[in-house]
């Protein structure tokens, strides 16, 4: 009876991992942020292209770890039809994350976000929270937590080679 249980509970255990991985919806939710001079950036301007959408914030030091990897990648693929997009949930406003994005040299877009673009994109739980998105707009992979450079080229090649 133990090892049916313990089976049992491990099964459970995989399948509710498994399925918090899939993402929640097919297509990337539309949304239309303000860029951090406050204009106006609709996601409609980056289809066609592989698109990942970081979710962060500069009191975040996973956060931070992860720039590095993110704006090397940006600099590495963007020729390839490839955008990094930074979308922060910092509450502090566009001030603090412009100082913040120019002591740190992101090159990438950075959005402000609100919580209308978090439920849109199923309710972010965790910072940093990433989705790779795929050139015909569908969401391919949902990263939560830090994630080193290769994690995401791994997922990111097959994307730009297709």
């Amino acid at each position: 009876m133990r090892k049916a249980c313990s089976g049992l509970i491990l099964g459970i255990l995989f399948l509710f991992v498994s399925c918090a991985q899939k993402p929640v919806f097919q297509k990337a939710p539309e949304f239309t942020l303000n860029d951090l001079a406050g204009r106006p950036v609709h996601s409609s301007e980056f289809d066609g292209q592989v698109l990942l959408v970081n979710f962060w914030a500069t009191w975040c030091p996973p956060c931070q770890a992860e720039i590095p990897a993110l704006e090397s990648l940006h600099k590495e693929y963007q020729s390839r039809g490839f955008r990094v997009l930074g979308i922060s949930l910092d509450e502090s406003g566009p001030a603090d994350v412009k100082a913040f994005v120019e002591r740190f040299g992101i090159t990438y877009p950075v959005l402000m976000g609100d919580d209308a673009v978090v439920e849109a994109y199923g309710g972010i739980r965790g910072i940093p929270t990433t989705f790779l998105i795929a050139r015909d707009g569908r969401i391919a992979k949902k990263f939560v937590g830090e994630q080193s450079k290769s994690d995401f080229s791994e997922a990111v090649e097959p994307l730009l080679a297709s």
